[in-house]
């Protein structure tokens, strides 16, 4: 609604007077925006398991390629966006960066009514769609400011829990409007499948378009930039984003053109990824004025071991339950679509029909886990968790291993489930005991920042988990990648044993 001129949530008195309600006005339109921002990020994990079944004419490869790219382009504008409320202010970068969220919800709308459309313009869509995933760093940002410290924690957890609900939302709502002609003649004809059946594959991309534009008119007239915020004048704000998030495209539209053009397997994909960070970080620091200050201020962090170790484990975490939930739905496809020889399965359950479920559990466990670690200590909360996340793991890749080789592959489908449902709501209660860690690991002065990369690296698995199953599904053994996964659960545990529970020998 303003700039404010002034604003002191320790001040009992103003907190009483005016303070709180505007601190819950801001956060209640701030948690349906990062909700929002999620369902577009993600919802290539739906689209493409349509886009399988009304033929458009992609590999299994292709289309695991869009979902990563999304994920690569989110994660690294993760990056830049966490500056973006201390030099645009925070109702600014709010409202601008979910209209944004417009372009790749029509985008993909229009382009998703005609089988022929190329899939370069897809890789294009999908990168658009990274947009959602680099509002969380600037959608967190924004609230710490806004709420007393006894408050903070409560603020964050409603904020990201609930954002995180986005992924599930978004699996839920997507396929049961793509059952008619929500748009009418704007969404253009249906696609048929090969049972003959209509779909409008584009509602599940184009529904979100008049909900980020309210959105972002709520945002812009009833949130506020708080003082610090350089935020004037507002043309010059709203320009800082887009100049940032161009920045961000930059860096990692470097990597999907390497990701295109070479083909690389899983080790050039990671090298891949490196080389995009880096892109990011050398990009930002040929920035000048009040950003490139704050981005020096910030990269202090960066010397801090804690900021790896931390980084590290978040990866495995929250890394695990955004490429999870991304990757679950053509996984379900692939593992349960077919019979042995490739022939469809005619009683495949629905992928769709299931996989919300994964980041349903997920998102409910998160504030479950940042209560548990306020009372167990979230080191051992997280050791607890990565365990569960090793057994589960190992639980999918036992029973997809028999799905796969099975005449009725769907006899396995439940435990199958179940076992994924274990790992997620693990990864759940590991998000919540993580971030419990970084405060009083890397202090307070540092803690802002270090959260901050830390949402940004944990990000990258929503591109590592969709390109390791594009690989092993290629190769006809997926069940490996589940074991690499559960291999790096077991790397995490070793370093939270060794730099969080007291592992190391003591020195004479």
């Amino acid at each position: 609604m303003a700039d404010l001129p002034s604003w002191n949530p320790e001040d009992a008195a103003a907190w009483q007077g005016g303070g709180s309600r505007r601190a819950w006005r801001n956060l209640a339109i701030s948690i349906p925006s990062l909700l929002l921002a999620f369902s577009v990020w993600m919802f290539w994990s739906v689209l493409t398991v349509r886009m399988k079944e009304a033929g458009f004419p992609f590999s299994d490869a292709q289309l695991f390629t869009l979902i990563s790219i999304a994920g690569l382009v989110g994660s690294t504008l993760r990056i830049p966006s966490s500056f973006l409320v201390t030099v645009a202010g925070g109702r600014n970068t709010i409202a601008v960066t979910t209209a944004l969220l417009i372009l790749p919800a029509l985008g993909a709308g229009f382009a998703l009514q005609d089988r022929n459309t190329s899939f370069h313009t897809f890789v294009i869509l999908a990168a658009l769609s990274g947009i959602g995933g680099g509002n969380f760093a600037s959608s967190m940002a924004n609230v710490p400011p806004f709420w007393p410290k006894r408050l903070v924690g409560t603020a964050l957890g409603l904020n990201g829990g609930l954002g995180n609900l986005g992924v599930s939302v978004m699996q839920f709502a997507t396929p049961l409007v793509m059952a008619g002609a929500l748009f009418g003649s704007l969404a253009g004809a249906p696609h048929l499948t090969a049972a003959g059946k209509s779909m409008w594959i584009q509602n599940g991309a184009m529904l979100w378009a008049p909900i980020a534009a309210l959105l972002a008119l709520a945002a812009w007239f009833f949130m506020d930039n708080l003082p610090g915020q350089d935020a004037e004048p507002t043309p010059l704000a709203v320009l800082r984003i887009l100049g940032l998030h161009l920045l961000g495209f930059l860096a990692a539209g470097l990597g999907v053109l390497a990701l295109l053009i070479l083909q690389p397997g899983l080790g050039g994909q990671g090298l891949i990824l490196i080389g995009t960070i880096l892109a990011a970080l050398g990009l930002l620091k040929l920035l000048r004025g009040t950003v490139k200050q704050r981005l020096d201020a910030q990269l202090a962090i960066l010397r801090n071991g804690h900021t790896w170790s931390l980084s590290f484990l978040y990866l495995g975490t929250f890394g695990s339950f955004i490429g999870l939930s991304g990757a679950l739905p053509l996984l379900l496809k692939v593992v349960f679509g077919q019979l042995p020889g490739g022939h469809p399965n005619p009683n495949a359950p629905s992928p769709l029909a299931y996989a919300w479920l994964g980041a349903f559990v997920g998102s409910i466990a998160r504030p479950i886990g940042g209560w548990l670690a306020d009372r167990w200590g979230g080191a051992r909360l997280a050791q607890v968790s990565l365990v569960l996340m090793m057994i589960g793991t190992l639980g999918v890749a036992h029973f997809l291993q028999l799905a796969q080789s099975a005449p009725a592959p769907e006899v396995h489908f439940v435990p199958f489930l179940m076992c994924f449902l274990l790992v997620f709501v693990a990864t759940g209660l590991g998000n919540g005991a993580v971030f419990q860690m970084a405060p009083a690991a890397v202090g307070p002065a540092l803690a802002g920042p270090t959260v901050g990369w830390m949402s940004a690296m944990a990000a990258y698995g929503s591109f590592l988990i969709p390109a390791v199953f594009k690989s092993s599904v290629a190769s006809g053994s997926t069940q490996v990648a589940l074991y690499g996964f559960t291999a790096f659960y077991l790397l995490c545990f070793l370093l939270n044993g060794w730099s969080y529970l007291g592992w190391k020998p003591n020195r004479v």
